[in-house]
């Protein structure tokens, strides 16, 4: 027994010595291989020095919720830090599911930003309300040093704001404004600034801004900056960019160039001899339509990414683009592809990882095709004969539980899927999808992101039972109109072992069950729910109160977007304490301790 005894004390001591005594220098030097933050957090979990020497090494944070801290506690956590990506308004946002004025202020961030991180070189703010005092602060501090700025869906700032960050940051390597609200956008200065002074620059992204851009300094730009490989654009008529194109032989990815006249034949507008730069493999071109499409035959085969969401394409237009892109790895299209369209892309982009089939225009027939629906037929030929993906979003009109379950079988790299069921078909040719649901999630075990909306009665509580039990990885989850009754919410918030953040729309479920299910989430951090059955009160909403958990009631905008009763809840944990900036749309019904 005494020997047995010294053994495991040995074993013991093995242990700690393995753990703790490794040399400060490797220890370090194994860190910068460890990107990923659930290992990083586990790594800071092992012991207080592991935790020291793991906020010295951290260079990149991501805030997914910027009232769920201070940037005071981020940088007393890692005062090292080079890169931080900051969030603030709930994703729901872009769909104008939130108040305007809901908050998401960057001001209390860059103050503090600018004056403490002083080894920042990347900021990355999204959804968020960013002032033009704010850049000025930012650029004051760090336009020394300052190599990437992206203020992702953001607001609140103009043009003069874009001229000061051009004038001032020449070691500027990305500069990113896609979807962004920004004043003054007749005035373009900011881009001859930009071209002028900055000789570094690889990305310039104002995609879908409405800004104002000059082919005459778009040009001048490319041909200033050597380093150039990513230019995202907004409208600008491609014949108009001819010389860009010439100017530039670094230029990868292009988006925004836009066409004018649908009725015009190619050759009175010459495209017909229309030159792109031969590294170019990554494009987006705006309302392109079947006079137009000839451009892309030529340059077909190196394209890597297309996207075809702004164009004028038929169902057939798009089988004639795609059957001529064999080395496609990114794809992004309206369902006017239709099954027949994704069939082609099934037969013949093999080397296919991301596909986005996003809604047509339902409002505008000239947008759409006959042929454009798509159904279990598109979706399971997808599934057999692109295996490599590892994302897809699609919208659909019908489903059923074998295709769903061909994902399952196929797609083993899926990291990231979302269904939505739309309501144009009136008659569905398979319900419940219960068992479906089991096999994809059964099949794609490396699933890390799931969002499934469908219609009401298509997923009963047992399949959201299956959710919970088979979604051991998934961090974020969205569902829409999914389960019965309460006992389902019940029996999906016993599983879901690493859910971290959850969104509801159209529930049927009561204030009481989501409250024990977000007690019973042991992993959640985020909770946001659109519609469930509302108390008068709110008073069963006190099940969810835990220490450092905000708890946010939403009215409805009786004259917005979102219809009369349609509640909202936000829950999050918060080391910053309850909010101080709440308009009067947001009331935070259970303060945090």
């Amino acid at each position: 027994m005494d020997g047995e005894g010294s053994s495991e004390e040995g074993e013991r001591q093995l242990g700690r010595a393995l753990s703790f005594g490794i040399p400060d220098t490797a220890l370090g030097l194994v860190l910068g291989y460890v990107e990923d933050p659930w290992d990083r957090d586990a790594i800071s979990l092992v012991c207080r020095h592991w935790c020291r020497m793991d906020a010295l090494s951290r260079k990149h944070v991501t805030v997914a919720m910027a009232y769920s801290t201070t940037p005071e506690r981020l940088f007393r956590r890692f005062p090292c830090l080079e890169s931080l990506k900051l969030k603030a308004k709930p994703r729901a946002a872009m769909f104008n599911l939130i108040p305007d004025d809901w908050g998401g202020s960057a001001s209390p961030w860059i103050r503090q930003l600018s004056a403490t991180f002083h080894f920042l070189k990347a900021l990355h703010l999204r959804r968020m309300k960013v002032s033009d005092e704010d850049i000025t602060v930012l650029v004051r501090a760090k336009a020394h040093m300052l190599a990437a700025l992206k203020l992702d869906r953001c607001s609140g700032f103009s043009t003069t704001s874009l001229s000061l960050v051009a004038r001032s940051c020449k070691k500027l390597e990305t500069l990113f404004l896609e979807e962004s609200i920004i004043a003054g956008k007749e005035n373009d200065e900011w881009i001859r600034e930009l071209a002028t002074n900055n000789y570094v620059l690889e990305t310039l992204n104002f995609f879908l801004t409405e800004l104002k851009a000059s082919p005459e300094y778009l040009t001048l730009l490319v041909r200033n900056c050597q380093r150039l490989k990513t230019l995202k654009i907004s409208e600008c008529l491609m014949p108009d960019l001819i010389g860009l194109f010439h100017a530039s032989q670094t230029l990868q990815e292009f988006s925004g160039g836009s066409f004018d006249d649908q009725r015009q034949a190619v050759e009175s507008t010459n495209y017909e001899n229309y030159y792109f730069p031969p590294s170019l493999h990554r494009l987006s071109l705006l309302y392109m339509g079947p006079n137009e499409m000839q451009i892309l035959f030529p340059y077909a085969a190196r394209l890597k990414k297309l996207d075809l969401q702004f164009t004028f394409l038929s169902t057939e237009d798009h089988c004639q683009i795609v059957q001529r892109c064999p080395n496609l790895e990114v794809l992004e299209v309206r369902d006017v592809i239709g099954d027949r369209g994704l069939g082609v892309v099934a037969q013949t982009c093999k080397k296919l990882q991301r596909l986005r089939v996003e809604r047509g225009d339902d409002e505008h027939g000239a947008l759409e095709d006959e042929q454009g629906i798509v159904s279990q037929v598109g979706v399971m030929a997808i599934a057999q004969g692109c295996p490599d993906l590892t994302y897809w979003a699609t919208h659909v009109s019908d489903i059923t539980n074998a295709a769903l379950e061909a994902i399952g079988t196929h797609c083993k790299n899926l990291n990231d899927f979302r269904l939505v069921l739309l309501e144009r078909q009136a008659n569905l040719t398979e319900l419940p999808l219960d068992n479906g649901v089991r096999g994809l999630l059964r099949g794609c075990t490396k699933l890390r992101r799931f969002a499934f909306y469908v219609r009401p009665g298509v997923l009963s509580d047992i399949g959201l039972g299956y959710i919970g039990e088979f979604s051991r990885s998934i961090r974020y989850m969205l569902l829409g109109n999914v389960g019965q009754s309460d006992h389902g919410l019940l029996q999906f918030s016993q599983g879901c072992p690493s859910l971290q953040k959850l969104e509801l729309r159209g529930c049927r479920f009561t204030e009481r069950a989501l409250a024990i299910a977000a007690l019973q989430l042991k992993s959640l951090r985020y909770l946001w729910v659109q519609g469930y059955k509302a108390s008068p009160t709110g008073v069963d909403l006190m099940t969810m109160i835990r220490p450092f958990w905000n708890i946010e009631f939403i009215a409805p905008e009786h004259d917005g977007p979102c219809p009369r009763g349609t509640q909202q809840i936000l829950a999050y944990y918060s080391l910053a304490g309850r909010r101080t900036d709440c308009p009067p749309s947001v009331i935070p019904l259970y303060p945090a301790f």
